[in-house]
Parts: structure tokens; C-alpha cells; sequence
């Protein structure tokens, strides 16, 4: 491998990273005093009678909703699309 070539993935490398821990900061700070717990994975509510449904990867979860939210929205929710 050329030496730029080298340099040049190891910068790419090192911004992706940077970048993503800066995001990862600022959803944090983002996220407000009410918020109890950041859960990510695929998770779905249950889907209304037109089948929509609202998705995400990222929940910000309130310290009310905590204690059913897993009940309420979790991947077995998720339609098959």
C-alpha cells in the first residue's frame, strides 16, 4: 500500500470516530434532566389500524415511561417489511 494511501485511510478512520463521539456528546447533553435512559437497538410501537408505526434505533426514554416501555415498544413490534 502506498504511504498516502495509508495516511489517508488513517485520517479517515480517525474523523469517523471523532465524529461519531462528538454526536454521541451532544445527544447526551441533548438529551435533558427528564430522561432516565438512552436504549438503542431496533424497537416499534404497535402498529394502528392503517399498519404505521413509528421505528428507531435510538430511544430517549422518560423516567415515567421506564417502567413499561419494553412492554410497550420492543422488536417483536417491528413489521416485517
Amino acid at each position: 500500500m502506498c504511504p498516502l494511501n495509508y495516511r489517508m485511510h488513517n485520517y479517515g478512520y480517525l474523523m469517523k470516530t471523532l465524529i461519531t463521539l462528538s454526536l454521541v456528546l451532544l445527544l447526551t447533553n441533548c438529551a435533558g434532566g427528564n430522561v432516565s435512559q438512552i436504549k438503542f437497538g431496533k424497537k416499534c410501537t404497535l402498529a394502528d389500524n392503517n399498519n404505521l408505526q413509528e421505528a428507531s434505533y435510538v430511544w430517549f426514554v422518560s423516567k415515567e415511561a421506564l417502567s413499561d416501555f419494553d412492554r410497550r415498544i420492543n422488536k417483536k413490534n417491528c413489521i416485517k417489511s
